[in-house]
This record gives C-alpha cells, sequence and structure tokens, in this order.
C-alpha cells in the first residue's frame, strides 16, 4: 500500500463534481427500501432508543477536560522516537477510535443512553490524543484543524445513527452525503500535510466511513454476527492508514523519528499490539453483552474474541511451532473462561464465585507467565506482574459493568487498552531478538 501512497509532486484541485468514486459510494451506503423495513423500530421504541439531544452535544468535552491529562496512568501516545513507535501508535489510537465508535453507537440503538455518553466521551479523549500526534509533528495550528475535521465526521456518524433508529431515510442520506464531502476534504487536508496522494488517502478514508457504516447497519438489524465481524474488520483496516500516515511522517521527521517503521520487525510488533489490544476490547464487549442479558451479542463477542485468540496463536505458532501454539491457545482460552466465570458470578452476586475465579485467574497468571518466559527468555517475574496488570484491568472493567458506572467502565477499558502495548512491545522484542533473520530491524519493507 505505501508504494501506492508515495507523494507526487503536485496535486490537482478537487473538482466541483462528485468524483466516480465518491458516486460509487454514495450509491453503496445509500440504505435500501428492504433494509429501511427491517431497522426501523416501533414508534414506541423509538421514544425509548434515540439519545436525547443534550446527550449527544455532551460529545464535545469542557476546554477544562481537554486540558486534564489524567485520562490514563501512562502517555496515551507512548512514541519511544522511532518510527516503529510512531506506527504503533498511530494503530493503536485509530483502531481505538473504531471501536469506541461502535460501543457509542451501539448504545445508541439500544437506548442506553448513560453507555453512550460514556463511549461518546471516550471516543473523545480518543479524538484529543490522536490531534496531540498531530500536533506534535505539524503544530497547533494543524492539530486544531485535524480535531475539527475528525469530530466532524464523528458527528455525522451520530447523526446517521440517530435517523437510523428514527427509521429516518432522509436523516440517513444526508448523513451519508455530510460523510461523503468529509472524505474529499479531510483527504486534502492530510494530504497537504504529508505529501501522501489526496485520492489515495480518499479511498482510504471511504473504507473507514463504510466499515462503520456497515458495524451501524448490522447492529441496527439486530445481526449481531454481521456486527462484530463488520467491527472486526473495520479495526484491521485501521492498520492500513496507520501504516501510510507514519511511514509519510517519519520519512518528513527522519530525526523526530528514527529506524525503519516498515521492517518486519516493526510489522511484528504492531500485530502483536493490534490483536492484543482488540482481545481487551472484545472481552469487555462479551462481558457487557452478557451483563446487559443480550445472549445473542454475547454469543458473537464470544466468537469473535476467539477469531482473535487463534489468531494470536497462529502467531505463535509461526514462530515456535504447533506444539507452543497449541499450548499458549490452551492457556489462553482458559483465561478467558475465568473471566466469563467472574461475570456470571458477579451478575448473580456470587462473591463464593467471583472468589474462585479470582484464584483460577491467579493461578493462570503463574503458569502462563512460566510459558512466555520459557518461550521468549523474557523474566518470569516481568511477565507475571504485566499479566497482573491485564488481569486486574479486565476485572476492574467488569466490575464497573455490573456497577452499571458506564463512566467508569468506559475509562477504565481505555486504560486497559493501553496497557496492552507493554504487553506486545515486550514480547516483538524478544522474538525478533531470537530471530532477526525472520524480523529484521531494517530494510525489509512491507506493504
Amino acid at each position: 500500500m505505501m508504494a501506492e501512497m508515495e507523494p507526487t509532486a503536485a496535486m490537482d484541485e478537487m473538482a466541483a463534481e462528485p468524483s466516480p468514486m465518491a458516486t460509487e459510494m454514495m450509491d453503496e451506503m445509500a440504505p435500501t427500501e428492504e433494509a429501511m423495513e427491517e431497522m426501523a423500530p416501533t414508534e414506541e421504541a423509538m421514544a425509548e432508543m434515540a439519545p436525547t439531544e443534550e446527550a449527544m452535544a455532551e460529545m464535545a468535552p469542557t476546554a477544562e477536560a481537554m486540558a486534564d491529562d489524567d485520562m490514563a496512568a501512562m502517555d496515551p501516545l507512548m512514541l519511544d522516537g522511532t518510527a516503529a513507535g510512531l506506527r504503533v501508535a498511530l494503530n493503536r489510537l485509530l483502531g481505538e477510535h473504531v471501536l469506541l465508535a461502535a460501543g457509542a453507537t451501539n448504545a445508541a440503538l439500544d437506548g442506553r443512553t448513560a453507555d453512550f455518553e460514556a463511549a461518546a466521551a471516550e471516543l473523545d479523549n480518543n479524538s484529543v490524543d490522536l490531534t496531540s500526534a498531530i500536533t506534535a509533528v505539524y503544530g497547533e495550528e494543524a492539530g486544531a484543524s485535524f480535531l475539527e475535521q475528525w469530530r466532524e465526521h464523528i458527528g455525522f456518524f451520530v447523526d446517521y445513527t440517530t435517523a437510523t433508529a428514527a427509521g429516518d431515510p432522509d436523516g440517513q442520506q444526508a448523513a451519508v452525503d455530510a460523510l461523503v464531502a468529509y472524505t474529499a476534504s479531510f483527504a486534502e487536508f492530510l494530504s497537504g500535510a504529508t505529501g501522501l496522494p489526496a485520492e489515495t488517502l480518499e479511498e482510504n478514508l471511504q473504507m473507514h466511513v463504510l466499515g462503520l457504516k456497515a458495524v451501524v447497519d448490522a447492529q441496527a438489524a439486530g445481526d449481531e454476527t454481521a456486527h462484530y465481524t463488520s467491527l472486526r474488520e473495520a479495526y484491521a483496516h485501521m492498520a492500513m492508514t496507520a501504516e501510510a500516515l507514519s511511514g509519510a511522517i517519519a520519512g518528513q521527521q527522519p530525526e523526530m523519528f528514527t529506524g525503519d517503521g516498515m521492517a518486519s520487525a516493526a510489522g511484528l510488533r504492531v500485530a502483536l499490539n493490534n490483536l492484543l489490544a482488540e482481545h481487551t476490547f472484545l472481552a469487555a464487549n462479551a462481558t457487557d453483552e452478557a451483563l446487559n442479558g443480550n445472549t445473542p451479542g454475547f454469543e458473537a463477542a464470544a466468537a469473535a474474541l476467539d477469531e482473535n485468540s487463534v489468531e494470536l496463536a497462529d502467531a505463535i505458532t509461526s514462530v515456535y511451532g504447533e506444539e507452543a501454539g497449541a499450548e499458549f491457545l490452551a492457556q489462553w482460552r482458559a483465561h478467558i473462561g475465568f473471566f466469563v466465570d467472574y461475570t456470571t458470578a458477579s451478575a448473580a452476586g456470587d462473591e463464593a464465585g467471583k472468589a474462585e475465579a479470582v484464584e483460577n485467574l491467579g493461578g493462570y497468571i503463574t503458569d502462563f507467565a512460566a510459558f512466555l518466559a520459557g518461550a521468549t527468555g523474557l523474566p518470569q517475574d516481568a511477565l507475571d506482574a504485566g499479566l497482573q496488570e491485564h488481569v486486574m484491568g479486565l476485572a476492574t472493567v467488569v466490575d464497573a459493568q455490573a456497577a452499571e458506572d458506564s463512566a467508569a467502565a468506559y475509562s477504565e477499558l481505555r486504560t486497559a487498552y493501553i496497557h496492552m502495548q507493554a504487553l506486545g512491545d515486550a514480547l516483538a522484542g524478544a522474538i525478533a531478538g531470537q530471530f532477526p533473520e525472520m524480523f529484521p530491524m531494517e530494510g525489509t519493507s512491507e506493504g
């Protein structure tokens, strides 16, 4: 993809008429009459489902909230001065944007206003964090423009979701039209900053918009399997965006971001971080669906979570062989089962059941840290501490979900999500160190 996105000498001005690509996109995005009939709720349900105008207005934080950097326990950018680190950071933040946006739209369509407000607030915090990366490279003016346009497209998705909940095809089409215009204007902005071709950036943004729209449509239709399948696809797509943007930025700022961000070692780091972070969100989605009594939603989230587990195991297998991959998968699945036990006990107010699940998770931490240490050569005590952090972070999310404290649940989820980078970076670094010919640090481009 990077080969396609090398800067051109100059960009043509945008045509006054929509491009054929944009026209095709509008046709694809326009809801069919059949889909509208399936998605349209009853009048009674409509009154309960749509978030209030006050809730929508609360998506934008106050200046004081934007200045507060205590959202997470660590720097949300976690830049390390390398091109690979920039790629990981952008990948994590852009992927999180998709996951939080889907959480917000799902809550809105279900009529869970408190959950919508909490997801929307953290979605905006994510937008501010992304802006920090742009500001660090291009300055305050560019950062402010980025944030304005990025927030704007989130607002268009809120409009689309609200219209979908209300069975309003005109409102849906207006939101689609606004999103199509956004992909063109934002592509021009990014092109001007990075030097990447505007038409390629526009196509990439269209894929993002279409991916999130597919998630919302599946949520509205009550198709939980399609909901989570589309969510994973939309999340994975953002890695392409992060690769392109980070490559262009690092090329412009080689002193700020050293090394080869497209080398195989960097690709391994991104892949492990991507899967481990996604695991955290999917696990939290599964527990939330279970606590909300949405059995089809829980089953679909659990299936997506297991697909993620298999992909992680495949990565281990590709390096250490079938036996190690099978052992990884067995232990990884076991700890997910213990979290299901913890969630079930929490829902039932069963303190003995919760204690048993915690004990089982403690045993898992010890055993899995020993397994990873044996494979990678990393210190077992450091792995033990990292796994404890993961387990405690997810348990805190489940506790907040069970207590119906939506703000705490989403805040703790973001913290648990970012913490997975420590584990992902450690594993990727150890593996690349063991197999330098398989994962060179320099010179092997991806695309």
